[in-house]
Protein backbone atom coordinates (compact mmCIF):
# COMPACT_ATOMS: atom_id res chain seq x y z
CA UNK A 1 0.00 0.00 0.00
CA UNK A 2 2.93 2.19 0.82
CA UNK A 3 4.22 1.68 -2.88
CA UNK A 4 1.10 2.49 -3.96
CA UNK A 5 1.12 5.63 -1.99
CA UNK A 6 4.77 6.51 -3.18
CA UNK A 7 4.40 6.15 -6.88
CA UNK A 8 0.27 7.08 -7.71
CA UNK A 9 1.74 10.49 -7.64
CA UNK A 10 4.03 10.38 -9.93
CA UNK A 11 1.90 7.87 -12.47
CA UNK A 12 -1.24 10.40 -12.59
CA UNK A 13 1.45 13.09 -13.37
CA UNK A 14 3.05 10.74 -16.31
CA UNK A 15 -0.41 9.42 -17.57
CA UNK A 16 -2.02 13.14 -18.41
CA UNK A 17 1.22 14.13 -19.58
CA UNK A 18 0.84 11.65 -22.06
CA UNK A 19 -2.56 12.30 -22.69
CA UNK A 20 -1.69 15.81 -23.74
CA UNK A 21 1.83 14.70 -25.70
CA UNK A 22 -0.53 12.26 -27.40
CA UNK A 23 -3.41 14.36 -28.17
CA UNK A 24 -1.25 17.72 -29.47
CA UNK A 25 0.45 15.47 -31.76
CA UNK A 26 -2.44 14.04 -32.99
CA UNK A 27 -3.58 17.34 -34.20
CA UNK A 28 -0.92 17.82 -36.59
CA UNK A 29 -0.57 13.34 -37.32
CA UNK A 30 1.14 12.70 -39.71
CA UNK A 31 3.42 14.93 -40.60
CA UNK A 32 4.43 17.77 -37.89
CA UNK A 33 5.01 20.31 -40.83
CA UNK A 34 1.61 19.10 -42.85
CA UNK A 35 -0.57 22.49 -43.37
CA UNK A 36 -2.97 19.84 -44.90
CA UNK A 37 -3.64 18.29 -41.14
CA UNK A 38 -3.88 21.17 -38.89
CA UNK A 39 -6.11 23.05 -41.94
CA UNK A 40 -8.56 20.39 -41.62
CA UNK A 41 -8.55 20.55 -37.85
CA UNK A 42 -9.23 23.74 -37.92
CA UNK A 43 -12.23 23.54 -40.88
CA UNK A 44 -13.54 20.65 -39.30
CA UNK A 45 -13.50 22.07 -35.31
CA UNK A 46 -12.75 25.87 -34.86
CA UNK A 47 -14.91 26.92 -37.99
CA UNK A 48 -18.29 25.81 -36.90
CA UNK A 49 -17.24 27.83 -33.75
CA UNK A 50 -17.32 30.91 -35.02
CA UNK A 51 -13.87 31.55 -35.72
CA UNK A 52 -12.74 33.47 -39.22
CA UNK A 53 -9.51 32.16 -41.15
CA UNK A 54 -6.82 34.30 -39.99
CA UNK A 55 -7.98 33.76 -36.10
CA UNK A 56 -8.46 29.83 -36.24
CA UNK A 57 -4.71 29.38 -37.45
CA UNK A 58 -3.55 31.55 -34.58
CA UNK A 59 -5.90 29.56 -32.62
CA UNK A 60 -4.82 26.17 -33.44
CA UNK A 61 -1.03 26.53 -33.24
CA UNK A 62 -1.49 27.67 -29.83
CA UNK A 63 -3.66 25.91 -28.49
CA UNK A 64 -1.57 22.70 -29.75
CA UNK A 65 1.68 24.65 -28.42
CA UNK A 66 -0.14 24.89 -25.08
CA UNK A 67 -0.67 21.33 -24.80
CA UNK A 68 2.50 20.47 -25.96
CA UNK A 69 3.74 22.96 -23.16
CA UNK A 70 1.37 21.83 -20.42
CA UNK A 71 2.50 18.07 -21.00
CA UNK A 72 5.79 19.00 -20.53
CA UNK A 73 5.13 21.02 -17.41
CA UNK A 74 3.67 18.31 -16.09
CA UNK A 75 7.51 16.19 -15.77
CA UNK A 76 9.06 19.07 -13.83
CA UNK A 77 9.07 20.18 -10.57
CA UNK A 78 8.08 23.81 -11.02
CA UNK A 79 4.54 25.37 -9.71
CA UNK A 80 2.46 22.08 -9.86
CA UNK A 81 0.13 22.93 -7.04
CA UNK A 82 -0.21 26.22 -8.20
CA UNK A 83 -0.36 26.79 -12.06
CA UNK A 84 0.40 23.86 -13.62
CA UNK A 85 -2.23 21.43 -12.59
CA UNK A 86 -5.19 24.30 -12.33
CA UNK A 87 -4.29 24.83 -15.95
CA UNK A 88 -4.61 21.31 -16.64
CA UNK A 89 -8.40 21.02 -14.93
CA UNK A 90 -9.33 24.80 -16.47
CA UNK A 91 -7.98 23.21 -20.49
CA UNK A 92 -9.90 19.70 -19.97
CA UNK A 93 -12.78 21.60 -17.99
CA UNK A 94 -13.43 23.54 -21.36
CA UNK A 95 -12.77 20.90 -23.74
CA UNK A 96 -15.89 19.11 -21.48
CA UNK A 97 -18.03 21.90 -21.97
CA UNK A 98 -17.44 22.35 -25.56
CA UNK A 99 -17.80 18.07 -26.11
CA UNK A 100 -20.85 18.79 -24.67
CA UNK A 101 -22.14 21.19 -26.52
CA UNK A 102 -21.20 19.60 -29.86
CA UNK A 103 -23.05 16.60 -29.06
CA UNK A 104 -26.26 18.17 -27.92
CA UNK A 105 -26.11 19.94 -31.55
CA UNK A 106 -25.29 17.00 -33.53
CA UNK A 107 -25.22 14.63 -31.36
CA UNK A 108 -23.01 11.46 -30.19
CA UNK A 109 -21.04 10.80 -34.07
CA UNK A 110 -17.83 11.73 -35.94
CA UNK A 111 -14.26 12.23 -34.97
CA UNK A 112 -14.45 15.10 -32.39
CA UNK A 113 -10.96 15.49 -33.08
CA UNK A 114 -8.97 15.55 -29.68
CA UNK A 115 -6.59 13.19 -30.57
CA UNK A 116 -6.93 13.93 -34.48
CA UNK A 117 -6.76 11.33 -37.21
CA UNK A 118 -4.12 9.75 -34.54
CA UNK A 119 -6.74 8.44 -32.64
CA UNK A 120 -10.40 8.88 -33.87
CA UNK A 121 -12.91 9.12 -30.85
CA UNK A 122 -16.59 10.31 -30.23
CA UNK A 123 -17.46 13.23 -27.95
CA UNK A 124 -19.27 11.07 -24.87
CA UNK A 125 -15.68 8.97 -25.25
CA UNK A 126 -13.75 12.35 -25.44
CA UNK A 127 -16.17 13.68 -22.50
CA UNK A 128 -15.48 10.22 -20.50
CA UNK A 129 -11.93 10.60 -20.77
CA UNK A 130 -11.12 14.12 -19.48
CA UNK A 131 -13.62 13.35 -17.04
CA UNK A 132 -11.56 10.92 -15.57
CA UNK A 133 -8.65 12.53 -16.07
CA UNK A 134 -10.23 15.92 -14.41
CA UNK A 135 -10.45 13.61 -10.98
CA UNK A 136 -7.06 12.19 -11.36
CA UNK A 137 -5.82 15.20 -10.78
CA UNK A 138 -8.28 16.47 -8.57
CA UNK A 139 -6.70 13.64 -6.53
CA UNK A 140 -3.24 14.73 -7.43
CA UNK A 141 -3.58 17.95 -6.45
CA UNK A 142 -5.75 17.78 -3.20
CA UNK A 143 -4.70 14.22 -1.44
CA UNK A 144 -0.98 14.42 -2.71
CA UNK A 145 -0.33 18.32 -2.66
CA UNK A 146 1.70 18.10 -0.13
CA UNK A 147 3.99 15.30 -1.99
CA UNK A 148 4.58 17.83 -5.14
CA UNK A 149 7.51 19.86 -5.30
CA UNK A 150 7.16 23.18 -4.47
CA UNK A 151 9.59 24.92 -6.48
CA UNK A 152 8.52 28.53 -8.09
CA UNK A 153 9.79 29.11 -11.21
CA UNK A 154 7.33 31.43 -13.10
CA UNK A 155 9.81 32.30 -16.23
CA UNK A 156 10.85 28.49 -16.69
CA UNK A 157 6.64 27.94 -16.85
CA UNK A 158 6.52 30.96 -19.53
CA UNK A 159 9.21 30.19 -21.33
CA UNK A 160 8.46 26.73 -22.48
CA UNK A 161 5.05 27.40 -23.03
CA UNK A 162 5.72 30.95 -25.11
CA UNK A 163 8.76 28.15 -27.26
CA UNK A 164 5.86 25.05 -27.40
CA UNK A 165 3.88 27.70 -29.53
CA UNK A 166 6.55 29.90 -31.15
CA UNK A 167 8.03 26.63 -32.47
CA UNK A 168 3.97 25.27 -33.62
CA UNK A 169 4.06 28.72 -36.00
CA UNK A 170 7.90 27.93 -37.30
CA UNK A 171 7.20 24.19 -38.31
CA UNK A 172 3.62 24.42 -39.18
CA UNK A 173 3.27 27.16 -42.25
CA UNK A 174 0.43 29.50 -41.58
CA UNK A 175 -0.05 30.02 -45.34
CA UNK A 176 0.18 27.57 -48.57
CA UNK A 177 0.10 28.85 -52.29
CA UNK A 178 -3.25 28.07 -53.42
CA UNK A 179 -3.10 24.75 -55.75
CA UNK A 180 -5.52 24.37 -58.68
CA UNK A 181 -4.25 21.45 -60.51
CA UNK A 182 -6.25 20.25 -63.82
CA UNK A 183 -6.28 16.64 -64.91
CA UNK A 184 -3.57 16.49 -67.72
CA UNK A 185 -5.83 14.85 -70.16
CA UNK A 186 -9.51 16.11 -69.42
CA UNK A 187 -11.97 13.55 -71.53
CA UNK A 188 -14.05 14.89 -74.27
CA UNK A 189 -17.50 14.69 -73.60
CA UNK A 190 -19.05 12.46 -75.58
CA UNK A 191 -22.57 14.45 -76.96
CA UNK A 192 -25.17 12.06 -78.19
CA UNK A 193 -26.50 12.12 -81.69
CA UNK A 194 -29.25 14.71 -82.59
CA UNK A 195 -32.18 12.83 -83.61
CA UNK A 196 -35.21 14.40 -85.79
CA UNK A 197 -37.91 14.48 -83.27
CA UNK A 198 -41.37 13.48 -83.89
CA UNK A 199 -44.41 13.43 -81.94
CA UNK A 200 -42.80 15.51 -78.92
CA UNK A 201 -39.67 13.27 -78.20
CA UNK A 202 -37.32 15.12 -77.04
CA UNK A 203 -33.93 15.80 -78.83
CA UNK A 204 -30.25 16.81 -77.67
CA UNK A 205 -28.68 20.08 -78.14
CA UNK A 206 -25.40 19.09 -79.07
CA UNK A 207 -23.77 22.96 -78.54
CA UNK A 208 -25.27 23.71 -75.18
CA UNK A 209 -25.76 20.28 -74.30
CA UNK A 210 -29.63 21.11 -73.17
CA UNK A 211 -32.45 19.12 -73.84
CA UNK A 212 -35.34 20.83 -75.56
CA UNK A 213 -38.77 19.64 -76.72
CA UNK A 214 -39.68 19.77 -80.33
CA UNK A 215 -42.97 18.51 -82.21
CA UNK A 216 -43.39 17.46 -85.99
CA UNK A 217 -44.82 21.00 -87.76
CA UNK A 218 -47.44 20.55 -90.04
CA UNK A 219 -44.76 20.92 -93.09
CA UNK A 220 -42.97 17.94 -91.16
CA UNK A 221 -40.50 20.11 -90.11
CA UNK A 222 -38.80 20.25 -86.35
CA UNK A 223 -39.00 23.41 -84.75
CA UNK A 224 -37.95 24.32 -81.17
CA UNK A 225 -41.09 24.95 -78.38
CA UNK A 226 -39.27 25.86 -75.60
CA UNK A 227 -35.62 25.05 -73.91
CA UNK A 228 -36.30 23.62 -70.63
CA UNK A 229 -35.30 24.45 -67.53
CA UNK A 230 -34.85 27.24 -65.08
CA UNK A 231 -33.36 30.84 -66.56
CA UNK A 232 -29.47 30.39 -66.77
CA UNK A 233 -27.31 32.00 -63.25
CA UNK A 234 -23.97 32.08 -61.96
CA UNK A 235 -23.40 29.15 -60.09
CA UNK A 236 -20.10 30.31 -57.94
CA UNK A 237 -18.15 27.30 -59.84
CA UNK A 238 -17.24 28.70 -63.62
CA UNK A 239 -13.35 29.33 -62.06
CA UNK A 240 -13.05 25.76 -61.94
CA UNK A 241 -15.31 24.69 -64.73
CA UNK A 242 -16.13 27.36 -67.97
CA UNK A 243 -18.86 25.31 -68.79
CA UNK A 244 -20.41 24.57 -65.75
CA UNK A 245 -23.59 26.52 -66.09
CA UNK A 246 -24.54 25.22 -69.12
CA UNK A 247 -27.48 22.81 -69.12
CA UNK A 248 -27.32 19.86 -66.58
CA UNK A 249 -24.07 19.21 -64.84
CA UNK A 250 -22.57 17.07 -61.44
CA UNK A 251 -20.14 18.75 -59.71
CA UNK A 252 -18.28 16.51 -57.28
CA UNK A 253 -16.70 16.95 -54.23
CA UNK A 254 -14.08 13.99 -53.13
CA UNK A 255 -11.36 13.49 -51.20
CA UNK A 256 -8.98 10.87 -53.10
CA UNK A 257 -8.57 8.39 -50.37
CA UNK A 258 -12.14 8.40 -49.02
CA UNK A 259 -13.85 5.20 -48.89
CA UNK A 260 -17.33 7.08 -48.93
CA UNK A 261 -16.04 9.02 -52.44
CA UNK A 262 -14.58 6.13 -54.11
CA UNK A 263 -18.05 4.17 -53.05
CA UNK A 264 -20.08 7.57 -54.35
CA UNK A 265 -17.68 7.96 -57.30
CA UNK A 266 -18.37 3.85 -58.70
CA UNK A 267 -22.35 4.16 -58.39
CA UNK A 268 -22.05 7.52 -60.79
CA UNK A 269 -20.26 5.54 -63.13
CA UNK A 270 -22.59 3.21 -63.24
CA UNK A 271 -25.26 5.18 -63.67
CA UNK A 272 -23.42 7.47 -66.76
CA UNK A 273 -23.36 4.17 -68.22
CA UNK A 274 -27.02 2.96 -67.73
CA UNK A 275 -28.49 6.17 -68.33
CA UNK A 276 -29.30 8.00 -71.58
CA UNK A 277 -28.26 12.18 -71.55
CA UNK A 278 -26.29 11.26 -68.36
CA UNK A 279 -24.77 14.68 -67.04
CA UNK A 280 -21.41 15.97 -67.45
CA UNK A 281 -19.52 14.45 -64.56
CA UNK A 282 -16.52 17.11 -62.82
CA UNK A 283 -14.76 16.82 -59.54
CA UNK A 284 -12.94 19.08 -56.98
CA UNK A 285 -10.43 16.61 -55.60
CA UNK A 286 -9.47 18.36 -52.03
CA UNK A 287 -5.81 18.11 -51.95
CA UNK A 288 -5.20 15.44 -49.84
CA UNK A 289 -3.45 12.38 -50.97
CA UNK A 290 -3.99 13.55 -54.45
CA UNK A 291 -1.36 10.91 -55.51
CA UNK A 292 -4.48 8.57 -55.03
CA UNK A 293 -6.26 10.11 -58.18
CA UNK A 294 -5.16 7.39 -60.21
CA UNK A 295 -5.92 4.57 -58.24
CA UNK A 296 -9.20 6.39 -57.53
CA UNK A 297 -10.51 6.33 -61.36
CA UNK A 298 -9.21 2.44 -61.45
CA UNK A 299 -11.79 1.82 -58.67
CA UNK A 300 -14.21 4.14 -59.89
CA UNK A 301 -14.44 2.32 -63.21
CA UNK A 302 -13.83 6.15 -65.37
CA UNK A 303 -11.90 8.97 -65.43
CA UNK A 304 -13.36 12.50 -65.64
CA UNK A 305 -12.30 15.64 -65.60
CA UNK A 306 -11.15 17.04 -62.51
CA UNK A 307 -9.02 19.99 -60.69
CA UNK A 308 -7.18 19.57 -57.14
CA UNK A 309 -7.62 22.30 -54.65
CA UNK A 310 -5.74 23.09 -51.80
CA UNK A 311 -7.30 22.06 -48.36
CA UNK A 312 -8.23 25.39 -47.23
CA UNK A 313 -10.20 26.76 -50.62
CA UNK A 314 -11.86 22.80 -51.05
CA UNK A 315 -13.61 23.43 -47.81
CA UNK A 316 -14.10 27.02 -48.29
CA UNK A 317 -16.20 25.58 -51.92
CA UNK A 318 -17.43 23.28 -50.41
CA UNK A 319 -18.60 24.54 -47.35
CA UNK A 320 -17.71 24.32 -43.81
CA UNK A 321 -20.74 22.58 -42.79
CA UNK A 322 -20.74 20.21 -45.23
CA UNK A 323 -18.73 16.97 -45.71
CA UNK A 324 -17.23 15.06 -48.61
CA UNK A 325 -18.43 12.89 -50.60
CA UNK A 326 -20.22 15.95 -51.94
CA UNK A 327 -22.63 15.54 -55.24
CA UNK A 328 -24.10 18.91 -56.41
CA UNK A 329 -26.65 18.71 -59.59
CA UNK A 330 -26.43 21.71 -61.03
CA UNK A 331 -29.05 23.32 -64.02
CA UNK A 332 -27.98 26.02 -65.73
CA UNK A 333 -26.30 26.86 -62.89
CA UNK A 334 -29.07 26.69 -60.56
CA UNK A 335 -28.16 23.96 -57.77
CA UNK A 336 -31.10 21.74 -57.80
CA UNK A 337 -30.04 18.95 -55.51
CA UNK A 338 -26.72 19.14 -53.10
CA UNK A 339 -25.93 15.84 -51.66
CA UNK A 340 -23.19 16.67 -48.97
CA UNK A 341 -22.36 13.93 -45.99
CA UNK A 342 -20.96 10.28 -46.15
CA UNK A 343 -24.20 9.24 -44.60
CA UNK A 344 -27.38 10.13 -42.85
CA UNK A 345 -30.56 12.03 -45.22
CA UNK A 346 -28.11 14.58 -46.63
CA UNK A 347 -25.88 11.31 -48.36
CA UNK A 348 -25.81 10.65 -51.83
CA UNK A 349 -28.84 8.89 -53.25
CA UNK A 350 -28.63 7.11 -56.77
CA UNK A 351 -32.46 6.99 -56.67
CA UNK A 352 -33.04 10.43 -55.83
CA UNK A 353 -30.89 11.80 -58.36
CA UNK A 354 -32.58 9.79 -60.80
CA UNK A 355 -36.09 11.29 -59.70
CA UNK A 356 -34.15 14.99 -60.00
CA UNK A 357 -32.82 14.27 -63.09
CA UNK A 358 -36.29 13.65 -65.16
CA UNK A 359 -38.06 16.41 -63.60
CA UNK A 360 -38.17 19.22 -66.29
CA UNK A 361 -38.75 23.01 -65.13
CA UNK A 362 -39.77 25.37 -67.76
CA UNK A 363 -38.23 29.39 -67.79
Amino acid sequence: MQNIERYLPWSIRLLIAGLFLVSAYGKIYPDPSAYGTISMFEVKQLYPLGFNIELAKIFSRSLIGIEFGLGLLLLFPFDLKKWVIPSVILMLGVFVVHLSIQMAVSGNKGNCGCFGALLPMTPFEAILKNVLSIGLLLVLWKRYGTQLPEKSNIWFLTTVLSLCMLLMFIFIPTYKAATVVQSPTPPIEQVAPVNTAKDGKQIQDPKKGLTIAAVQDTVGKSKKVKDLGPKSKKSGFEKYFANINEGKKLLCFFAPSCDHCRATAKQLVAMKNSTPDFPELQILFMDEAAEEIPDFFKFAGATFNYKVLDIIEFWGVLGGNRDVPGVAYLWNGNTVKFYHSPEGPQAFNKEDLKTQLQKQKLR
